[in-house]
């Protein structure tokens, strides 16, 4: 296999930044998620430039053409000469505000209140001297 004309799927698919790490991309294959030209994908299917991918992310599918072929992780300003985004504008815009919202669920905390928020709430229930 030579590598400057295939590679892994899972790897390029870590190396465009589309998942956090390679176990990401691997277990997305696994799963059923990742499809080469309309094909599922096994993690080790080897990948050309030319071929199509098409990734399950949460509310949407992305869908990259393959471009060109890399060994390591780009920056994310390098990742258009690697993978050219077919997904339509408004795909995109769905994605983000599905992150936005999952974000802001995030940092409301259940359970035990901190040390500050006991404060507040004894500040508040106890009248204190008058």
């Amino acid at each position: 296999m030579n590598e400057a004309e295939e590679m892994r799927i899972d790897k390029w698919l870590f190396s465009v930044r589309l998942f956090k790490t390679r176990g990401q991309a691997t277990e997305a294959c696994r799963t059923g998620k990742v499809h080469l030209n309309d094909s599922p994908a096994k993690a080790a299917k080897p990948l050309r430039v030319g071929d199509t991918v098409s990734v399950r992310q949460s509310p949407i599918t992305r869908t990259l053409k393959v471009v060109g072929l890399t060994g390591r992780r780009v920056g994310a300003k390098l990742v258009t000469d690697f993978a050219e985004d077919k997904t339509t504008p408004a795909d995109l815009e769905k994605l983000r505000l599905a992150k936005r919202d999952a974000g802001d669920s995030s940092h409301k905390k259940p359970g035990r209140p901190s040390k500050r928020d006991r404060r507040l709430i004894h500040r508040f229930t106890d009248p204190g001297p008058a």
